[in-house]
């Protein structure tokens, strides 16, 4: 049997950051289950506000909570009520002091784009499977909406009754590539539940947004390029030059790269004239007349 990995915990530490940022020596785990309650009442109190992922942070007796969402209208709330609903909330959960952030993802700082998170597009397809939309029309939907937003590749499984069928199973679509294996792919991962009339329907949706490509190896990278860029090209060592950096000076940015040493170009000179003006013997290169004689 497949061993199924998380792509977000298979990534953390890696190429991404822990969503709960704090430090505890006894009350760790009571910590730890303030954070999922917390989750739990922010994603059940806000089903419609299109929640892409909920981050904490504490410092001494303060939490921090950063909401990330497609739509901070129904978030905040008319003149900030509803976000001041929620903090009360959580602080009678926490007994702290409560500070409620909500950052929108249309600005364009944002990294993520609300058409290509798998969190809010696994939500627009169980919302659609709750209306009674064909799942197949539903999931390649999804998967054409996320690729023409810019990503590089998208996955949309579907489990259940689909369909209404008796026997449940499951069902996927893809398009582009998806590097489950691969660490430094940036591989964004969203699930939900449909619930519909006839059972409950699991969603869940990955996207490719492409590579974190560490800063060493961007460095590298860019001397290469300046190093390809100063040679002319078809010179001689113009492959070598590139390949092989050995001295970290030449990877600087700034410092100028030695001159190189253009090949001389290689004429072809004429056959020297036989004395004489007589043709050459009939040899191996010897033009031949019709009919066998030189």
């Amino acid at each position: 049997m497949g061993h199924k990995v998380n792509p977000y915990g298979f990534r953390l530490g890696v190429i991404y950051p822990w969503k709960s940022k704090w430090y505890a020596r006894k009350d760790y785990a009571q910590q730890l289950h303030e954070d999922v309650k917390i989750r739990q009442y922010i994603t059940g109190k806000l089903t419609r506000a299109g929640i892409s992922s909920v981050d904490i942070e504490r410092k001494g007796d303060q939490v921090q909570v950063f909401i990330r969402t497609a739509r901070p209208g129904i978030v905040i709330g008319r003149k900030g009520a509803e976000v001041d609903r929620i903090s009360k909330d959580i602080e009678k959960m926490t007994a702290k002091r409560v500070d409620v952030k909500v950052e929108d993802m249309n600005q364009s700082a944002s990294e993520l784009r609300p058409e290509t998170d798998a969190a809010l597009l696994a939500q627009g397809i169980s919302e659609q499977l709750v209306g009674r939309v064909s799942f197949r029309r539903a999931m390649r939907r999804g998967v054409q909406s996320a690729m023409k937003a810019g990503a590089l590749g998208v996955r949309v499984q579907c489990g259940g009754r689909l369909g209404g069928a008796e026997m449940s199973r499951r069902e996927w679509y893809r398009e582009g590539r998806v590097p489950l294996h691969t660490l430094r792919a940036k591989i964004d991962y969203g699930t939900a539940e449909a619930k519909t009339t006839f059972g409950v329907i699991g969603v869940k949706v990955w996207v490719y947004h492409g590579d974190e490509i560490p800063v060493q190896e961007q460095e590298t990278a860019r001397a290469r390029a300046r190093a390809l860029a100063g040679v002319p090209i078809g010179g001689l060592g113009a492959a070598s030059r590139g390949a092989l950096i050995m001295d970290p000076r030449d990877m600087e940015e700034g410092v100028p790269l030695p001159p190189t040493e253009t090949p001389r170009e290689t004429r072809e000179e004429p056959a020297p004239k036989p004395a004489g003006g007589r043709r050459p013997a009939a040899g191996r290169g010897a033009p031949r007349r019709p009919g066998g004689r030189p």
